[in-house]
């Protein structure tokens, strides 16, 4: 630990030595070794996996809450507190880059590799083929080979809507809470923040539903071509931002509940803010680019 007087603020906080970065190194490797053993037929990677996941989430649960204790004792000064801003803000843009693969993947197939299929250079390979998108037919885009199911795609209503109408909700309730902490008025922010937790719990139970109203009764699957392999890798990478978003917003709500953040030292809310908008952000691009074209 850095040394500091009682009372006063160390300039940039240096933490000792931790074993918490290998220990959850070490339960990652346990999960990723679960996984890929479980899915090629053999079930002792099951407890893998498991003992991976109870290692990897209890590192993660003691090594957060000794930060929180370290902020709260006051530890952390301003350096600290823009090394936060920056770490945050290059997290966010590597998610932006993340997502960003995905709809050049949507992009790329509807304007390139669609034409250039259903151009005269393939029409003997494909003669019956139409590049157009998307399609449910055998021979259209779904399946010019025949090999994938018929299904059916689909549109922005209604689900598709209520959740977008839920997630801007939440963008409104979630700036109410921090204006409200901003002005000292902790009771008005836990409220909305309760609320802002809700609004994504229920958006992610109308997602569980709209799959299983795809699987059940669409029969729109990953399998489903290209469309239903970008459409569930958009859909269910956001639906898992949505999901760890909701989490943080959890967190900082009992965090707040507790008695922790002031008006002038809240970044742990800001930073969960920032998340949350900007999982909204995408999922208006979303919205727009998957559902309505």
């Amino acid at each position: 630990m850095s040394s500091t007087t009682h009372g006063t603020t160390p300039y940039y906080f240096v933490p000792g030595p931790s074993a918490y970065p290998v220990v959850s190194a070490t339960g990652l490797f346990f999960v990723i070794l679960g996984a890929g053993q479980w899915i090629n037929g053999h079930q002792w990677g099951a407890w893998s996996l498991l003992a991976g996941m109870v290692i990897w989430l209890g590192t993660l649960f003691v090594w957060f809450r000794e930060s929180v204790h370290e902020s709260e004792t006051g530890q952390y000064g301003h350096k600290i507190d823009l090394s936060y801003r920056w770490s945050m803000s290059w997290f966010i843009f590597s998610e932006v880059m993340f997502f960003g693969a995905f709809f050049t993947a949507l992009w790329w197939t509807r304007t390139h590799a669609l034409p250039a299929l259903g151009s005269l250079d393939n029409a003997l390979l494909w003669p019956e083929f139409k590049a157009v998108w998307p399609s449910v037919a055998a021979g259209f885009t779904g399946s010019p080979a025949g090999i994938v199911e018929p299904f059916q795609t689909v549109g922005p209503f209604w689900l598709p809507t209520i959740n977008t109408a839920l997630l801007l909700s939440s963008g409104v309730t979630l700036t109410v809470a921090h204006h409200a902490l901003r002005a000292g008025h902790r009771a008005q922010t836990i409220r909305f923040m309760w609320l802002t937790v809700l609004l994504g719990i229920v958006f992610l139970g109308v997602q569980g539903y709209e799959y299983y109203h795809l699987y059940t009764e669409l029969n729109l699957k990953l399998s489903s071509g290209a469309y239903g392999s970008t459409f569930f890798m958009l859909t269910g990478f956001h639906g898992l931002h949505v999901f760890i978003g909701m989490l943080m917003l959890l967190f900082i709500t009992l965090r707040l509940q507790k008695g922790h953040f002031t008006a002038e030292r809240h970044f742990g809310f800001e930073g969960a803010a920032w998340y949350w908008h900007f999982v909204d952000v995408v999922w208006l691009g979303l919205y727009f680019l998957v559902y309505w074209l």
